[in-house]
Formats: C-alpha cells, structure tokens, sequence
C-alpha cells in the first residue's frame, strides 16, 4: 500500500489522475539525512529496473515518451526538474527538487522530463525491464494510440 502520497487533484478524473507525488520516509540526523524507497510500501509496483539521468546541461530537457504497459516512479536525488505530465488532454507541470519526495507515472501518461538544473540527478525505478516496444516517443503516435483507446470504451 502506498503511503504518504499527495494526489494531484487539478488534473482531470482520467488516468493523469493517479499519477501523484509520494512523499517517502526521511529520517534525519546530526550526520545527514538518510530516505527510503520500499517496494510495495512506497510504491505500487514490483521494481523490475532502475537507471539514473545525469550530467544533462543545466536548462536542459531530455526524456520524452509514455509507456504502454510500465509504470514509473521518478526522484530527484540531487538539484530539480519538471516533470510534464500528459494524458492527451490535460497536461500538469510538477516540480521535483527534494529527494524524499517521488513521482509515481502509471502507465499510458505522456511524460517529458525538462528544465533540469546543473548536477541534477533524477533516479527512475519501473515496473518492467526497459523495451523499446513498450515506449512511444513519438507524441503524435501516442494521441493517436489514446485517441483509439478511448474509442474502444
């Protein structure tokens, strides 16, 4: 069970609605600060793969896809960056810039990470190990796979 999370209730009763921003465990001391991440706990998927983003130039932008059937759940460790949320309807800007607070990305929202500040870190845990069949990159595919979705239901 997902604890300490912040739904994002601007955004629309669709599937951007259950992204949300997911504070995790901080524990603090004179020594430093130390966070968690848990597995069925802190997020509502089984963690298949994780990888981290770094040395992206200040300003800078860089992923741009949804995923078909992988869910993700991204922390800035270090520095900040926006992550641009999109259902292909309504779009939702959210902030990362602590690293106890993560952004959990279900399956099927258009995500673009962008705005990063120098030496940031972004770390990505997913549902799936990455396959390139699983990820659109292309935003005109994507509002033409949700726009066929829709139709379906």
């Amino acid at each position: 069970m997902v604890t300490n999370d912040i739904p994002m209730t601007s955004l629309t009763q669709s599937t951007a609605a259950l992204a949300r921003l997911i504070q995790l465990t901080k524990r603090t001391d004179t020594r430093g600060n130390l966070s968690v991440i848990e597995e069925g706990k802190d997020i509502p998927f089984e963690i298949k793969h994780t990888h981290w983003i770094y040395d992206v130039p200040g300003g800078g932008n860089c992923r741009r896809c949804a995923f078909r059937a992988t869910e993700v759940f991204i922390v800035a460790l270090s520095g900040s960056f926006d992550v641009i949320l999109d259902d292909g309807q309504e779009r939702k800007t959210i902030r990362l810039e602590r690293s106890y607070y993560g952004l959990y990305v279900p399956a099927g929202i258009w995500h673009e990470m962008v705005n990063f500040s120098t030496n940031s870190l972004a770390f990505v845990l997913s549902s799936a190990a990455l396959d390139e069949d699983d990820c659109i990159r292309d935003y005109g595919l994507f509002k033409a796979e949700r726009h066929e979705k829709e139709q379906r239901f």
